[in-house]
């Protein structure tokens, strides 16, 4: 009889939780795609949209997963210090992707383009606010495992943890490309 690893199950439990996430976003997805076109006389995608901010936004949530990455290297060598300094970097790359996502809805709401203005405003505001959303909760997470590591180390349970949301924000990351690119790039197409 093979035994299972419990770190097997709380990893698989996880990729069911993201492939939920994953479905949500297709959703998500799949009604921008319907209703981008539906601009109700107001502007368009074209008209708001700033290409090098939203260029600037994506790399910056780039190198916080490449940061990740690097944190958790660091993790699997058994070093604390490391760990904090990597997860630090990419608290502080995920904190100014968020600043400047919240930048561009304050923007957007001072110039009257809320959600409430057409279907296509509607559904970008639910899309990319999901998506920012998602990285706030991320940014929680990375500060209660930076309190969890100073205090605790790196537990077994630590790198359990510290792998899940490894896996977690390199999903934001990838869910942020298919905004870049179908929110953004073709708007401008």
């Amino acid at each position: 009889m093979h035994k299972h690893n419990p770190f097997e199950k709380i990893l698989f439990g996880f990729w069911i939780y993201l492939m939920t996430d994953l479905l949500m976003f297709a959703a998500l997805f799949a009604t921008y795609a319907v209703l981008r076109n539906n601009t109700y006389g107001g502007p368009s995608g074209l008209e708001i949209f700033s290409l090098p901010f939203v260029l600037i936004e994506t790399l910056i949530l780039l190198t916080s997963s490449f940061t990740t990455g690097l944190g958790m290297l660091a993790a699997k060598r058994n070093d604390k210090n490391q760990t904090l300094a990597w997860f630090g970097v990419t608290f502080l790359l995920g904190a100014s992707f968020v600043s400047m996502e919240l930048n561009e809805f304050g923007k957007l709401l001072a110039e009257k383009h809320g959600p409430q203005t057409s279907a296509f405003l509607s559904s970008f505001f639910t899309l990319v606010g999901t998506h920012g959303l998602h990285i706030a909760v991320g940014l929680f997470w990375i500060l209660i495992m930076l309190i969890q590591i100073f205090r605790k180390g790196l537990s077994e349970g630590n790198i359990r943890k510290l792998t899940c949301l490894s896996l977690f924000w390199h999903f934001l990351d990838v869910v942020w490309i298919f905004i870049f690119t179908i929110v953004y790039l073709m708007s401008h197409t």
